[in-house]
This record gives structure tokens, C-alpha cells and sequence, in this order.
């Protein structure tokens, strides 16, 4: 059975937050799906609202504390994310894009994500498509195509059921489907790591 690693990143404000509801019930469905494959998973939840202060200090600073790299280091060094903010004025919120905003170029090429979003209406669900996918993109990141809007109408009992929950069951699925068939990740990359020779660096071939 192979070992894979699942980060799910909320960017909820609140406790209970909906946002970490959605995000829980998407992590759950991709493990579910993972296991048919026959691929072991560890789900690394981050909170956002738990390292505000630090996000805000790194990108005033440019140097993360000891517990902000660490949660970055989850999140690039896994082998797929799921990605969950609350739409506030038809966009991701602040905390949401200031943590991406961190997250160095190149460090989520080809990984899977899974993005998904609450807010108060439906009227918010194409913040998914304008806003949050094309992030990613940017990041080169691996967009699944199912993307996941929960409106406050579509909870019941704190679960997810109907045509959300199956929803919720797809997209967990695709998620799957683009880890699985990925060589499992060996962790962040080191920033440091040498990617050319030095026999290279001092000129011993020809370009």
C-alpha cells in the first residue's frame, strides 16, 4: 500500500467554521477514494487563522517563524491539496491569497489541488472559476475540474448530502484519481539544493 500525504488548507475566520466543515468533508472523500486505489493517506489539516499573524510578519518581514515554514512546508511538500476559502466581495479572502502569496514559484507545479469555497449564496459559486482556479493556474499548479461552492442553504446537520454531497464524492474522486497516478512526493524542495554540477558552474562543458 503506498503512503501518501493530503493537505487541507481552510481559510475560515470563524470557529465553527463552514469553511473547515467543507474542507474536512472534501479531505474525507479523497481518502475514500484514495483507499480504493489502494494508496494509505495522512491528511495534514492547516488552519489559516491560526498563523494570521505570522503571514503577515512574513510578508512584511520575508522571513517565516519556525511554525509558518513548517505549514508551508505541508503544503508544498505534499502529494495533493485541497484548498478552501470563504468568498468575500466575489474573491478569496485576504488570508487565503496572502498564504499563496508565500508559497514559493515553481512549488506546486504539477501538484493536484482541489479548490473549493462557501459563502453565504450561490451568487458566489463563480468566484471559484474567476478568482481561486486561475491562482493556481498561475502557481502551475494541477486544477481538478470539479470545483466545490457550499452556500449556507446546503448544510444539514453539518453534513453535506444531495447534490452537494455529490459533488463533494466527484470531486474527491478526481482528486484521487491525479495523486494516484503520481509518483509519491519525496517533500519540499530544498531552495538550496544545488541543481547544476560544479565541474558545470566553472565552465567545464561547452554550451
Amino acid at each position: 500500500m503506498t503512503r501518501r500525504t493530503l493537505a487541507v488548507v481552510s481559510a475560515g475566520l470563524g470557529q465553527p467554521s463552514s469553511t473547515r466543515l467543507l474542507a474536512d468533508q472534501l479531505a474525507t472523500a479523497t481518502r475514500d477514494a484514495l483507499a480504493r486505489h489502494g494508496d494509505d493517506v495522512d491528511i495534514r489539516p492547516v488552519e489559516l487563522r491560526e498563523h494570521a499573524h505570522d503571514i503577515v510578519n512574513h510578508l512584511l518581514t520575508g522571513f517565516p517563524s519556525p511554525a509558518l515554514r513548517e505549514v508551508l512546508d505541508t503544503v508544498t511538500g505534499a502529494d495533493g491539496l485541497v484548498a478552501v476559502t470563504p468568498i468575500f466581495h466575489a474573491s478569496y479572502n485576504g488570508l487565503f491569497k496572502s498564504f499563496f502569496d508565500l508559497v514559493e514559484p515553481g512549488a506546486l507545479a504539477d501538484r493536484p489541488v482541489l479548490a473549493a469555497a462557501t459563502g453565504g449564496t450561490a451568487r458566489h459559486s463563480l468566484a471559484l472559476e474567476h478568482a481561486v482556479r486561475p491562482m493556481f493556474s498561475y502557481l502551475r499548479a494541477v486544477v481538478v475540474p470539479t470545483a466545490v461552492f457550499a452556500a449556507a442553504e446546503d448544510w444539514s446537520g453539518g453534513t453535506v448530502d444531495g447534490a452537494l454531497g455529490a459533488r463533494v464524492t466527484r470531486a474527491g474522486g478526481e482528486l484521487a484519481d491525479q495523486i494516484h497516478r503520481r509518483t509519491p512526493s519525496t517533500g519540499p524542495a530544498d531552495p538550496f539544493a544545488l541543481t547544476t554540477s560544479f565541474d558545470e558552474l566553472l565552465g567545464g562543458r561547452d554550451r
